[in-house]
């Protein structure tokens, strides 16, 4: 019997994490399957010479970066469906990244009709369609043969609409758990918390240039007023990668250098340890509802971006652990309301009043009960293996 085939396509450097978390689960069920396709440089370790590493490219943010890039994309979509159409997989997995993968699963299901050997269309990590466009499902459901989500009410949506859907949990809890045993020691036989530096102040403005660029600068004028009213305060920085942090060390004022440590890959640890903190909206800001660190949320965009975006989202909250409780658990300072002095004096009521700290910790932990178990990149792999069977 050959060997099974299964197409990837992810665009960003979550999907590539978790893309490949995915594929690392499916060899340990599975050790004869051969993975082809597109995403980040963690999943063609695990791919091997024929998957291809375009996270570099396709990672754009924002809706003018997407138009000045349209050639690229254009290209690489009619290249995607070729080589699907060559290498005749069994299955395509999409990991998010909506705006190239639902057009592409468009397409194939389009072309596929009229073939009796079909690829299995499976979608991984659901596009929040239910935040910008609730009557696009419908379609979707006549797109894809199954949803793979990793939030609960997403499951109940998407059955309703007649899109075959399993919930298997949020891959990130085993990243995070793990990052949580790592520095958390055993005295006696039972963990011990960290204990956390009340005068140290996280800091996360991202992981992409161009969002870095737009938010780090607040960040930094916003420490600056934080030092006015408590002068013994220290700021750490999550940068994703070296570039990033070469850039964000060009942007600080030498007389402000010595607050600021700017720290590659360690997000889990400076979330760990800060008192409070400021986080750039996206996956980060359920990462700090898991450690229960106290924050606020910061989103700033290109206006024609933010402006589309109005235009656009049908949703009350824009970060997810806001979505999730379906209230205001941690404050949201978006696009023109992102002022120095109003974060200031957000973080200073986190760092002052235990009160409202320990509410925001105890919504926390409502918040991430509801993320699942650890375990959604085997249950995922179990999912797609009995659909291509």
């Amino acid at each position: 019997m050959s060997a099974k085939t299964i197409y990837f396509v992810a665009g960003e450097a979550s999907a590539d994490n978790h893309g490949a978390a995915l594929m690392r689960a499916l060899r340990n069920a599975d050790v004869d399957l051969r993975f082809i396709g597109r995403g980040g440089p963690q999943m063609k370790a695990v791919a091997g010479a024929g998957f291809q590493n375009w996270i570099d490219k396709s990672g754009v943010l924002g809706l003018w970066e997407v138009i000045k890039h349209y050639g690229y994309f254009r290209k690489q979509f009619h290249e995607a469906l070729r080589e699907i159409e060559t290498s005749k997989p069994n299955a395509v997995v999409l990991i998010d990244y909506p705006g190239f993968n639902l057009r592409l699963a468009r397409a194939l299901s389009a072309s596929a009709r009229a073939t009796a050997d079909k690829p299995k269309i499976i979608y991984y990590i659901s596009p929040q369609v239910w935040a910008w466009n609730r009557g696009r499902i419908k379609k979707m459901a006549c797109w894809l043969d199954l949803m793979l989500c990793i939030f609960p009410f997403e499951a109940d949506l998407y059955n309703q609409s007649g899109l075959r859907t399993i919930f298997v949990g949020h891959p990130m809890i085993e990243r995070l758990r793990e990052s949580k045993s790592r520095l958390r020691g055993t005295d006696y036989g039972g963990q011990v918390d960290i204990q956390r530096d009340s005068n140290l102040v996280g800091l996360f403005p991202g992981s992409r240039g161009r969002e870095v660029r737009k938010i780090f600068p607040i960040l930094i004028q916003t420490s600056r007023e934080l030092r006015q009213s408590k002068a013994k305060l220290r700021f750490e920085v999550a940068a994703a990668s070296d570039e990033l942090a070469t850039e964000m060390e060009e942007m600080l004022a030498p007389r402000d250098r010595h607050l600021f440590g700017i720290k590659v890959g360690q997000t889990a640890e400076i979330m760990q340890h800060a008192f409070v903190g400021i986080v750039a909206s996206g996956s980060a800001t359920l990462e700090a509802a898991y450690f229960r660190m106290p924050f606020a949320l910061i989103y700033k965009v290109a206006w024609p971006t933010y402006l589309a975006g109005r235009l656009l989202v049908k949703v009350k909250y824009l970060g997810m652990p806001n979505v999730l409780a379906d209230k205001q658990v941690v404050p949201e300072f978006i696009q023109h309301r992102a002022k120095p002095q109003d974060l200031a004096k957000a973080i200073l009521q986190l760092l002052d009043d235990p009160m409202k700290r320990q509410e925001m910790i105890s919504n926390f932990d409502k918040i991430a009960a509801q993320l699942g178990e650890s375990g959604a990149s085997a249950r995922a792999a179990r999912a797609i293996l009995t659909e291509i069977a």
